[in-house]
């Protein structure tokens, strides 16, 4: 699984051969939950803290994301993405 972003015990990963629509997953402990990246849906259950955190984030790299989904496709490199601060 390729991570593209760890903070706060948040890992943030996505997978070369993943099902569309383009989403990331996300970790929290025993937590995981991923996120469509188009329009921010979340499934799975993390703890409100967490959650907000990663939405946080998501807002903040939405462009990178989609750069990577498409990268993935392609199965190139992905590209590491900043952590929140």
């Amino acid at each position: 699984m390729p991570e593209l972003s760890r903070f706060l015990g948040i890992v943030i990963y996505m997978y070369y051969r993943d099902h569309a629509p383009a989403h990331f997953h996300a970790e929290y402990g025993e937590f995981e939950v991923t996120v469509e990246i188009a329009t921010g849906v979340v499934t799975g259950k993390f703890p409100r803290r967490a959650m907000n955190l990663v939405l946080e984030w998501y807002a903040l790299h939405k462009v990178e994301l989609e750069d990577n989904w498409l990268r993935a496709r392609g199965k190139k490199h992905l590209i590491p993405i900043d952590p929140l601060e």
